[in-house]
């Protein structure tokens, strides 16, 4: 045995040579390394990495394979290997503390995909995120990487959330209600990997009260630990706390419709608030990457700000029956990275509406023809990219069978924020 177990310790710690020599220069860790994901779908994990001390986060992306970096530092990408890169939509990275670095990782189905058939193939089971860090004084960048082992997406995945859909319980995405009436039931879908506690709150924006940011709307889970006492707090209806067993959605009952505010008109926004849980797949340990101290629990993050469900009060019943323009409201400014819904009262003479977009320089953005049922509409992504100076305009037009207009909304002006 001692003639065939020294050799073979000898052979392995010279295969492994040049794996621990590349990280023994490694500045930056990343905690957890290793997580398991959805081979089926989206996945969801919240990572830390430091310390970066002289660095500059840059772009993330998945692999199948790695390489010596050299002359730069760690193990990077193999180009012929590559699945994706983290869209900029849903990087929801940032700062934290003072050398720290909160990365949410959020796997797209279409990389999860190519991975699952590279391994088909033959491949291994597991990929790899790689994220770069640049040194501004330039020096060598820096490569670390998250080994991904995939799963089925049970109790052994980070719990987090992959989709939230609210709705009213009813075909009108956007509810118009008389002053004092009840509005009907209320629901959220909500997608999710892993296992765990889903616990939060549902709040409501009155009309006159500052509007929710995109961090606002973002779970507690998927913010840097410092940064989670400070999202604004609106009036409270309910709470809820249940527990989501190894699956892939789960629907949410909403609160007491009887209990939402609908006495002063105007416009009230319901949000669903989701608290961080613990989750020891989720745990990311400030500690062993020189972040901070302790862990942080991550139970519940998402890769995406939780939509809010909007309902309106009036005086009467007018207020369906002719076109009007909803949200966004006159001069408005909506993040360009966030998606944008466009809404509108209806009228029962039309039989489909035109929603046009354009820049102010009076230049066609974007014409949509929509069903009547609906009153809302949103915008596909690259509508920021139409916008030079980040100015657009919109309005509404109902149409007749024939496709004559009926009836049309005034011009209403939108910023895109960057």
């Amino acid at each position: 045995m001692k003639r065939i177990f020294f050799p073979l310790l000898l052979f392995s710690f010279l295969l492994a040579g040049p794996l621990v020599s590349g990280l023994a220069v490694q500045g930056i860790q990343v905690n957890p390394n290793g997580v398991n994901v959805n081979a089926n779908g989206v996945t969801v994990v919240f990572l830390t990495f430091g310390p970066l001390v002289n660095r500059v986060p840059a772009e993330g992306c998945w692999c199948g394979e790695l390489v010596p970096a050299a002359p730069d530092i760690g193990f990077k990408c193999n180009p012929a290997t590559i699945f994706g890169c983290l869209p900029a939509r849903t990087d929801l990275s940032r700062r934290s503390g003072s050398s720290g670095f909160t990365d949410i990782m959020s796997i797209p189905a279409s990389v999860s995909r190519r991975a699952y058939q590279a391994a088909q193939a033959g491949a291994t089971s597991s990929f790899f995120y790689v994220r770069r860090f640049v040194n501004p004084a330039g020096g060598p960048d820096e490569f670390v990487a998250v080994t991904c082992r995939m799963s089925g997406g049970g109790a052994r995945t980070p719990f987090a959330l992959t989709d939230v859909k609210l709705s009213f319980d009813t075909l009108k995405p956007i509810m118009l209600i008389k002053s004092g009436e009840k509005p009907p039931a209320i629901r959220a879908e909500i997608s999710y990997n892993g296992t765990g506690r889903l616990r939060g709150r549902w709040e409501v924006v009155l009309p006159g009260d500052e509007q929710p940011s995109v961090r606002d709307l973002l779970t507690e889970a998927s913010l840097p630990i410092e940064e989670r006492a400070l999202q604004r707090r609106y009036t409270q209806v309910s709470r809820f706390n249940v527990f989501l067993p190894p699956g892939t959605k789960y629907m949410l009952s909403g609160p007491d419709p009887s209990k939402l505010p609908n006495t002063v008109e105007g416009q009230y926004l319901l949000l669903l608030r989701i608290e961080a849980t613990d989750d020891k797949e989720s745990d990311s340990n400030l500690t062993v990457v020189g972040a901070g101290a302790g862990v942080v629990h991550s139970g519940a993050v998402a890769g995406f700000p939780l939509p809010p469900l909007r309902y309106f009060v009036g005086s009467g019943t007018h207020i369906a029956s002719e076109l009007k323009l909803i949200l966004p409201i006159e001069n408005a400014v909506r993040p360009a990275a966030a998606p944008i819904d466009f809404s509108w009262t209806e009228t029962p003479q039309a039989v489909f509406y035109r929603i046009e977009i354009e820049a102010t320089q009076g230049l066609g953005v974007l014409s949509a023809l929509l069903p009547p049922g609906k009153g809302i509409y949103r915008a596909p992504s690259w509508l920021k990219d139409k916008a030079a100076d980040g100015n657009l305009r919109w309005r509404v037009v109902a149409l007749d069978q024939t496709g004559n207009p009926i009836s049309e909304t005034a011009w209403r002006s939108l910023r895109l924020s960057q």
